[in-house]
């Protein structure tokens, strides 16, 4: 199949959870004999250069860089050009793009959008860019052939409110064996002494609630560590750092072998976020066998089962620190829910299953409007 991933800024992954699923759809399927394309904003792809990264083709385009034009001005020049280039199934990730969603059928693309979480809901936007997002959800399953939620809540919420259709393809993880120390000396960490939260900088990812949950428990021998930044929320970033908490430690955004080591060693990972459909950081953290700690949303419960910790989603300060004060002082509790995250990462979360449900999911797209005959998949 001839593949195309769009919607994103692109791999290598710099940013967020889109990237990084679109860094292990798209070489997973390039491995497995299919030709894909990934749209990419090159100035967002950190220090890369190169037409191709791990078997997929890279096509770089422009994007207008302003907080409210920089995605949609990118995903309308990339399904623009990709009406050249014959693609069998296009892919676009946003709810935010869904009026561009119908223009690859133009050329014969089978086209699956991804609409990800309740995005209107985040107060970065104000009120005419969150009533564009929630008019577009009410379009989504008319502008694309599938529409895909990443978690069975959210599907769930379509049919319940739009009687959409949406078809329940979760977010993988890569279990994780073994890390070094490299950038804990840099930070001046040590192993299973930090807490660590991944994430947007954002106001509706409250961790202010996690710093004056920690900052409450007092000496414990614990820092903990954000990871992340902010391109859009400046204030919100300097407001945090004014809260003064002395073990807070601001690391900015990491990735790769960076962020392989910060999951791998923490003592246990906060999830703080109400509003965010199935958090990749979450299931990363799971598969290092971290401890996980969420806000009960619904969503969060869904991905730990259990394997994992919840706290009251509205008491995000003294729930919160009640159940770390539980940790810290229960060994044998932390060892059991590690061995389960990791287990359950394996069992519902694996790349290797995801992939092949997509392949599946493409080929019968294609087939079921009269493509031409494809192989079936093994």
């Amino acid at each position: 199949m001839r593949i195309a991933l769009m919607g994103t800024r692109g791999i290598p992954a710099n940013y967020g959870g889109f990237e990084t699923f679109y860094e292990n759809l798209g070489p997973g399927l390039a491995d497995r004999g299919h030709s894909v394309s990934v749209y990419i904003r090159g100035h967002a792809v950190g220090e890369f250069v190169g037409s191709t990264y791990r078997g997929v083709r890279l096509v770089s385009l422009p994007a207008i860089r302003t907080k409210h034009l920089e995605t949609i001005s990118h995903t309308l020049l990339s399904v623009l050009h990709g009406l050249t280039r014959r693609y069998d199934v296009v892919y676009i990730c946003g709810v935010g793009n869904t009026p561009l969603a119908p223009i690859p059928r133009l050329g014969r693309a089978r086209v699956v959008l991804n609409v990800d979480s309740s995005d209107w809901k985040r107060k970065k936007w104000g009120r005419w860019a969150a009533a564009y997002l929630r008019g577009a959800e009410r379009f989504a399953a008319r502008a694309a052939d599938v529409i895909v939620a990443d978690s069975e809540v959210i599907r769930d919420r379509y049919a319940h409110e739009y009687g959409a259709v949406a078809r329940y393809f979760p977010y993988g993880a890569n279990i994780i064996q073994s890390a070094g120390t490299d950038v804990l000396e840099q930070f001046g960490l040590r192993p299973r002494k930090y807490v660590l939260w991944v994430g947007r900088l954002e106001p509706e990812a409250r961790v202010e609630e996690l710093i004056q949950s920690f900052s409450s428990l007092g000496e414990t021998g614990l820092k903990l560590v954000i990871v992340g930044d902010a391109p859009y929320s400046q204030a919100y970033r300097r407001s945090l750092i004014d809260l003064g908490a002395p073990d807070v430690v601001f690391a900015g955004y990491q990735f790769r072998e960076a962020y392989r080591e910060l999951s791998f060693h923490a003592f246990a990972y906060v999830q703080t976020s109400p509003t965010s459909g199935t958090s990749p950081a979450l299931l990363d953290q799971m598969a290092a066998a971290g401890l996980a700690i969420v806000r009960g949303t619904a969503t969060n419960l869904e991905v730990i089962g259990e394997a994992g910790l919840a706290y009251d989603p509205d008491d995000g300060v003294s729930g919160l620190a009640a159940v770390l004060r539980m940790v810290i002082e229960d060994e044998a509790l932390v060892a059991r829910l590690r061995a389960a995250a990791r287990e359950r990462i394996a069992s519902r979360y694996s790349w290797q299953k995801i992939i092949i449900d997509y392949e599946k999911l493409f080929l019968n797209l294609i087939e079921e409007h009269g493509a031409s005959r494809r192989p079936s998949v093994e």
